[in-house]
């Protein structure tokens, strides 16, 4: 489909080499990852759905709720939360980066009552992406959050079976039915798990600590059965903690009053 096309008009487009990145500052979505002639990320050409590619960024929260609830505060988050429905701001960009901000405003604040600054510096390197998202609390109480990615990896249906995973040992593609019963199962994410992609080449996903520290704890793996529309992908998410994570206070992250959380995820991919 023309209408899905890299780049489309509303895509700023990073280079680095033999690598490009797409980025929708609107919905603070990664729309594109390529290198060589390997499109790593997945773009959803049979409907468009623009929620169902590339890279969203899922903040404060990922999945679910309970019900819908945030239970500190008794409010209602929407399942992978505001910031891909939210528009960002762009604050600096060049030919290999760009950095994108969504400041709490009146809409955010009716459904998560804290002052706040999420900043995504998303840069390209030779068959990199790298992701810094840095988490402010401008609030005088401790601001919980649990952020997560969810992109959608380029894999033919009839293709699922033979991917490689490594630093998964719970996951193995070839017993699963792909078809008829995908996965969409959260795992222990050992912080670097790499995936042979048929057709496509080997892809690394990766948490780098900050000072020391990591942050994304989990790996939520789904897809969607042959009778979906769009379904030629493969999602390994790394996120903070799984469904309803958010109301859990020990798997959450809580990011004391007036300071600051970096997290970082970079994706390297090199083609068969």
């Amino acid at each position: 489909m023309t209408f899905t096309q890299f780049p489309m008009q509303r895509e700023i487009v990073l280079t680095a080499g033999n690598t490009k990145i797409g980025v929708m500052p609107e919905i603070s979505l990664v729309s594109h990852f390529q290198v060589g002639d390997w499109p790593v990320l997945y773009r959803a050409s049979e409907t468009g759905n623009v929620k169902r590619w590339g890279m969203p960024l899922m903040i404060p929260n990922f999945s679910r709720l309970k019900q819908g609830i945030f239970q500190e505060k008794g409010t209602s988050l929407p399942a992978h939360g505001f910031g891909r429905n939210l528009p960002w701001t762009v604050t600096q960009q060049d030919a290999s980066s760009i950095t994108i901000q969504l400041i709490s405003n009146e809409q955010t604040r009716s459904q998560y009552p804290y002052e706040f600054v999420f900043t995504a510096h998303i840069v390209a390197g030779e068959g990199t992406l790298t992701y810094t998202l840095t988490m402010e609390n401008r609030s005088d109480e401790t601001m919980p959050i649990a952020p997560g990615f969810h992109p959608y990896f380029t894999v033919a249906q009839q293709d699922k079976a033979q991917i490689g995973v490594e630093g998964l040992p719970e996951v193995d593609p070839p017993t699963i039915q792909w078809a008829t019963q995908p996965p969409n199962d959260p795992y222990p994410f050992p912080h670097k798990v790499t995936l042979t992609i048929p057709k496509g080449g080997i892809l690394t996903i990766a948490e780098e600590p900050v000072n020391g520290n990591y942050a994304l704890a989990t790996m939520q793996v789904w897809s969607e059965p042959s009778t979906a529309p769009d379904h030629d992908f493969v999602c390994f998410e790394p996120v903070v903690t799984s469904e309803d994570g958010l109301n859990r206070p020990a798997d959450r992250l809580n990011i004391p009053p007036h300071s600051s959380q970096q997290l970082i995820l970079q994706l390297t991919a090199r083609p068969a």
